[in-house]
C-alpha cells in the first residue's frame, strides 16, 4: 500500500499522506526546543561590536549573530535587547533573516519568559503579539533555532492593537491544530482550525484564511469526505491565487491532485500535481517538491508504471532526507516499499517498510505506523508465514482502533467514511486468521467496523468489551511483538542522530567528524533493516511461532476411542458425529451402537468456504433481526445432509457431538432442514475426553439446585468492569417458585465461602454471574461472585464436584472464551468443571439477552423438574421458545413466554418474539446428557 502526501499550509512544512483514497499525516512539526538563558551566558562585553542594551519603541534594527555571541541553554546564539513597556500596552516584535532560521523570545525583568516563536505564517522568520502585564523593563531576545546557526538578522519592535493580537492568537490556534493532527486527533484539530478561520475571517486577514480553509480540507479528507474536502480545497486555492501567495497555491494545487487521486482519477491528478511542481520548484520550496514527487510517484505506481513511480520517490526521498522531514522520509520509504512489494522483491520491501516503521514511531505518526505494519503483515503473508503476518496485521488494526477511538465525537457519517476509508486493512487480517481456522478472532475485526450499533434494545445485550479492546494478542504474539519493539529500539536511535546530522548538513553547520558518522549511520541503517530476517528466522521466535500453528488440546476426542463408545450409544439410542474439517474437504466421521465408524466425504467445500460460512451464520445468530434460515440450511446441507441415512437407518434420537475447529463456534442445534431446525427433531450434547467415561451414568433422583445471581453494582477486574444483570434476580426467583429444593444467594450473600460451604449439598449449581475468559492466558479466566471475588481456572481446580450432576453458567459469553486457533475454549471452563467431578455443563457460545435467557432457563427447569433427562430438557426448552408454548415443557396451559421490565413490570420482550435463535440457540451442553 503507498501513501500520497498532501499539504497542510502550516509553518514550514509539508502535510498528510493517503493509501488509495486514505489520507494519512504526513506532516511533522520542527522539533520543540528547550531554550533558556545561562547566568554565564550574560556577558558585559563581547568579542564583536555589542548591539544597543537599551532601546525604544518602536525601532529597527540590524545586528549579526556569530562565534563569541553569548548562548542559550541549546548553545544556540542570541543578541538581548531591553525597553521600558507599560500594562495593558500591545507590542510586536518581527526578526528575519536571509542567512539562519530565526527564534525570538520576550521576557520580563525577572527573567520570565513571557511569549516565544518560531517561524510564524508559513515562513522562517519569527513574530510576537503580546499585551504587557505591568510596568517594567522587558527584553527581547534575537536567537537562531538551533546551535551554529550565525548571519544578519532584521529586528523590528512596534506598538500594535488588538487585530496583531487576533492575528497571534489565529496563528497559535493552528499550531495547536497541526500538533493535534500529528497526534492523530482529529476532531480537536479540526476544532482549533476552524477557531483559527474564525478569527481570521474576523480581521480581514486573507492569507491566513487561505490557509485555514484549506487545513479545514485537510482534515476532511484525511478522514475519507472527499467532497467536503475538494470543497474547503477550492475554497483555499481561490483566495491564495487572489492575494498572489504562489506556496500557498502551490500546495493547494497539491491537496487538490491528492483528492482526485484518491477517487482514482489519475489523470486529473497527475494534471494538479505537475502545475504544483512546476511552482514549487519556481519559488524553491524544497518540502514541497518533496511531497509532490512522492505523489507523482504514487500516481504511476497505481498505473502500473513501477520504473517511473521508484524514480520519483527516490527523488523525495533524497530530498526529504537532505531537509530533515522525518516523516515524509518515513512515508516515502513505506511507498519504496510497496514499489518492491509489487515487484515481488520481497526482501527489499521488507527492509523498506522496517526502516519506514523505525521513523514513524519514532515521531509517533500513528497513521503511516498502521499502514506500514499491514504492509509489513501482508509480506509476510505472502511469504507463507501467517501466523507472524498475523501478529503484526493485528498491531496495524490496533493502531487504527486508537485513532477511531480519539474520533468517536466527530459526526456519525465522518466516522463511518474513516472507517470505510481503513477497511481493507481489517479485511485483510480478517481473511488470514479465516484461512487460520481463527474465526472468532476473524469476527470480531468484522465487528470492528461496524459503526453504526444495532437498535437501543440489542444494544444492551451486546454492550460489552466485545469491540471496545481492539484485537487481542494470544500470548505467544505478544512476546513476538515485544521482542520485535526491543530489537527496532536501535534503528529508532539510530534515526534520531541521523536526523540531527542531515539537519547540520542542511544548515551547513556539519563538521567533517560528523559528516563520516552521518554515512556511517546510513551504512548501519540498511544493516539494521536486513537484521529483520535473522530476527524471523531466531530460534525463540520460531518456537514462539509453532505454539500458534500446535495441534488441538487433550480435550478434543480421538477417533481410536470412537469404537468402544458402541456399547454406551446403545443405551443413550445416541449417534456420535465427529466432524474432520481439511484443506480441500470436510470428512464426516459418524459412529452408531450398530456400525463401526462410517466416513462420510463432503467435496469441494474446503476450510476457507466453511469458516467464512461459519463466520456469516455467527453473525446471524447474533442478530435476533436477521434471517439466519438460510444459512442455516446452507450449513446443514455440509454436515447434516450425507449422514440422514444413516440417521435414519440407526433409529436414534439423540446426536452426541465432538465439533472439529470453527464448528465449536456455532450450535448444532440450530443448523436447518428446509422444515424445521435441528433442535426439533434431536438432543445433541457435546462432549470433551473426560465426558467420555461418563455419557451413561444416571443422575441423582431429585435435583437439588444451589442458585447464586449477581443482580446490581459494578466491579473491575483484571481492568474491566462488570455491571450487575437485573435479568439475573428474576431469572433465579422464579427458578424458586418452580423447583421445590433450591437455595439461592443475591448480591453480596452469592460469595464464595457461602457457596463452597454449601456444594456438598446440592447437585445442580446455576450461576447467573459473568463467566468471561482471558484470552491468551486460559489460567485467569474466571467467575465473578456477587460480591466481587472471582474465582479463576486455577482455583476451580481446587472444587470438589463428585456430587454435581449439572452446572449452569447463564450469563454472558461463559462458554466463548478466548481466542485461540481451534475452539478449545469453547471446551475449557467445561472441561475444567467436568475434571473435578462434575457431569455436565451448559454454557453459551455468544453473549446472551438476559431477558431472553430468563426465559430459556425457566423452561429448562420446568422440564427437567418434570423428569426429562438434560439434554431432552435444553431440547424441549428450545422448542417452547421456537413455538411460543411452555406446554412443550410439561407447563400448564396459558403458560406464557413473557420477559418483564424489571424497573416497569411491563412486557420487555412480546409472546411469540423468542424464536429466533439467538435466544434459544445459544446455549449448549457438554458433558452427560442425562
Amino acid at each position: 500500500m503507498r501513501v500520497v502526501l498532501l499539504l497542510l499550509l502550516l509553518p514550514a512544512w509539508p502535510a498528510t499522506a493517503a493509501e488509495a483514497a486514505e489520507l494519512l499525516p504526513l506532516a511533522v512539526s520542527k522539533p520543540v526546543t528547550e531554550k533558556a538563558e545561562l547566568e554565564r551566558d550574560r556577558p558585559t562585553a563581547r568579542n564583536k561590536q555589542t548591539a544597543p542594551d537599551q532601546v525604544e519603541l518602536p525601532f529597527e534594527i540590524e545586528g549579526s549573530l556569530a562565534a563569541g555571541d553569548a548562548t542559550l541553554s541549546d548553545e544556540s546564539f542570541y543578541d538581548a535587547y531591553s525597553f521600558e513597556g507599560k500594562a495593558g500596552q500591545i507590542v510586536t516584535f518581527t526578526l528575519t533573516s536571509e542567512d539562519f532560521d530565526t527564534y525570538l523570545l520576550l521576557k520580563d525583568e525577572t527573567g520570565e519568559l513571557l511569549a516565544e516563536n518560531d517561524d510564524f505564517d508559513g515562513v522562517t522568520d519569527s513574530h510576537l503579539a503580546v499585551e504587557l502585564p505591568q510596568d517594567g523593563v522587558y527584553r527581547v531576545l534575537a536567537s537562531a533555532y538551533s546551535a551554529g546557526l550565525e548571519g544578519r538578522y532584521q529586528l523590528q519592535g512596534q506598538l500594535g492593537d488588538e487585530t496583531d493580537l487576533k492575528r497571534v492568537e489565529a496563528y497559535e490556534l493552528n499550531q495547536q491544530g497541526v500538533a493535534a493532527f500529528n497526534r492523530s486527533e482529529y476532531p480537536e484539530a479540526l476544532s482549533f482550525f476552524e477557531q483559527s478561520l474564525a478569527i481570521r475571517q474576523e480581521i480581514g486577514y486573507r492569507n491566513g484564511e487561505g490557509e485555514s480553509l484549506n487545513n479545514i480540507g485537510f482534515i476532511y479528507a484525511r478522514l475519507g469526505d472527499y467532497a467536503q474536502a475538494l470543497d474547503y480545497y477550492q475554497q483555499s486555492l481561490a483566495i491564495l491565487q487572489e492575494i498572489g501567495d504562489r506556496s500557498g497555491e502551490g500546495q493547494s494545487l497539491n491537496n487538490i491532485g491528492g483528492i482526485y487521486d484518491s477517487l482514482g482519477d489519475y489523470a486529473q491528478a497527475l494534471d494538479y500535481y505537475e502545475q504544483s511542481l512546476a511552482i514549487l520548484q519556481e519559488i524553491g520550496d524544497r518540502s514541497g517538491e518533496g511531497t509532490t514527487l512522492n505523489n507523482i510517484g504514487a500516481i504511476y505506481d497505481s498505473l502500473g508504471d513501477y520504473a517511473q513511480a521508484l524514480d520519483y520517490y527516490q527523488q523525495s526521498l533524497a530530498i526529504r532526507q537532505e531537509i530533515g522531514d522525518r516523516r515524509g522520509e518515513g512515508t516515502t520509504l513505506n511507498n519504496i516499499g510497496a514499489i518492491y512489494d509489487s515487484l515481488g522483491d520481497y526482501a527489499q520491501a521488507l527492509d523498506y517498510y522496517q526502516q519506514s516503521l523505525a521513523i514513524l514511531q519514532e515521531i509517533g505518526d500513528r497513521s503511516t505506523s498502521a499502514l506500514s505494519l499491514g504492509n509489513i503483515g501482508n509480506v509476510l503473508s505472502t511469504q507463507q508465514q501467517p501466523e507472524l503476518a498475523i501478529v503484526f496485521l493485528k498491531q496495524s488494526v490496533n493502531t487504527y482502533e486508537a485513532i477511531r477511538g480519539d474520533i468517536s465525537t466527530l459526526d456519525s457519517e465522518l466516522q463511518s467514511t474513516y472507517t470505510e476509508s481503513i477497511s481493507d486493512n481489517y479485511r485483510t487480517l480478517a481473511d488470514l486468521l479465516l484461512q487460520q481456522d481463527r474465526i472468532l478472532e476473524a469476527q470480531r475485526i468484522l465487528d470492528l467496523l461496524k459503526v453504526q450499533e444495532l437498535d437501543d434494545y440489542l444494544e444492551t445485550v451486546r454492550g460489552n468489551a466485545e469491540t471496545a479492546s481492539g484485537v487481542e494478542f494470544l500470548q505467544p504474539e505478544q512476546t513476538i511483538l515485544a521482542r520485535y519493539q526491543t530489537a527496532q529500539e536501535p534503528a529508532i536511535e539510530l534515526g534520531r542522530e541521523l536526523a540531527e546530522l542531515n539537519a547540520k548538513k542542511e544548515n551547513g553547520t556539519l563538521t567533517p567528524e560528523e559528516e563520516a558518522r552521518r554515512l556511517e549511520l546510513i551504512d548501519l541503517q540498511g544493516e539494521l533493516a536486513i537484521q529483520f530476517n535473522d530476527f524471523i528466522a531466531s530460534a525463540d521466535i520460531q518456537a514462539l511461532l509453532d505454539q500458534l500453528s500446535r495441534r488441538e488440546l487433550s480435550q478434543a476426542v480421538n477417533l481410536e476411542d470412537l469404537s468402544g463408545l458402541r456399547d454406551n450409544l446403545a443405551n443413550l439410542n445416541a449417534a456420535l458425529l465427529y466432524p474432520l474439517i481439511l484443506d480441500d474437504r470436510i470428512e464426516l466421521v459418524i459412529t452408531t451402537a450398530t456400525s463401526e465408524p462410517l466416513r462420510r466425504t463432503v467435496e469441494g467445500v474446503g476450510r476457507a468456504e466453511l469458516n467464512a460460512a461459519i463466520t456469516e451464520f455467527r453473525q446471524a445468530l447474533q442478530n435476533p433481526t436477521s434471517d439466519a434460515t438460510a444459512l442455516a440450511q446452507q450449513l446443514y446441507t455440509w454436515l447434516m445432509e450425507p449422514l440422514e441415512a444413516d440417521l435414519a437407518a440407526a433409529g436414534v434420537d439423540t446426536i452426541i457431538y465432538s465439533p472439529d475447529g470453527a464448528l465449536r463456534y456455532i450450535p448444532l442445534a440450530a443448523l436447518h432442514d428446509g422444515n424445521q431446525w435441528l433442535a426439533e427433531r434431536f438432543r445433541v450434547n457435546n462432549i470433551t475426553a473426560r465426558s467420555l467415561t461418563e455419557l451413561d451414568t444416571l443422575p441423582q433422583t431429585d435435583p437439588k439446585v444451589l442458585a447464586g445471581a449477581f443482580v446490581t453494582g459494578e466491579y473491575a477486574v483484571l481492568g474491566t468492569r462488570y455491571s450487575g444483570l437485573p435479568f439475573a434476580g428474576q431469572e433465579v426467583e422464579q427458578l424458586s417458585d418452580t423447583l421445590s429444593a433450591i437455595t439461592a444467594f443475591f448480591d453480596t450473600d452469592f460469595n464464595l465461602e457461602a457457596v463452597t460451604n454449601e456444594i456438598a449439598s446440592f447437585n445442580v449449581l446455576h450461576f447467573a454471574t459473568h463467566a468471561a475468559f482471558v484470552p491468551g492466558d486460559p489460567s485467569e479466566s474466571f467467575i465473578l461472585f456477587g460480591n466481587g471475588e472471582t474465582q479463576n481456572l486455577r482455583d476451580i481446580a481446587n472444587w470438589q464436584l463428585a456430587n454435581v450432576d449439572l452446572v449452569v453458567l447463564s450469563a454472558c459469553e461463559t462458554g466463548l472464551g478466548g481466542f485461540d486457533n481451534n475452539g478449545e475454549q469453547i471446551l475449557g471452563l467445561s472441561y475444567q468443571f467436568q475434571s473435578r467431578g462434575a457431569k455436565a455443563v451448559v454454557s453459551s457460545l455468544w453473549q446472551v439477552d438476559d431477558g431472553g435467557t430468563q426465559a430459556l432457563m425457566n423452561a429448562f427447569y420446568t422440564a427437567l423438574s418434570n423428569g426429562h433427562a438434560k439434554s431432552e430438557a435444553l431440547r424441549l426448552a428450545q422448542q417452547a421458545l421456537i413455538a411460543n408454548d411452555l406446554t412443550i415443557v410439561g407447563a400448564p396451559r396459558g403458560a406464557g413466554l413473557q420477559v418483564l421490565d424489571t424497573e416497569t413490570g411491563e412486557p420487555r420482550i412480546q409472546a411469540g418474539s423468542l424464536s429466533h435463535p439467538y435466544y434459544w440457540a445459544p446455549f449448549i451442553l457438554i458433558g452427560n446428557g442425562l
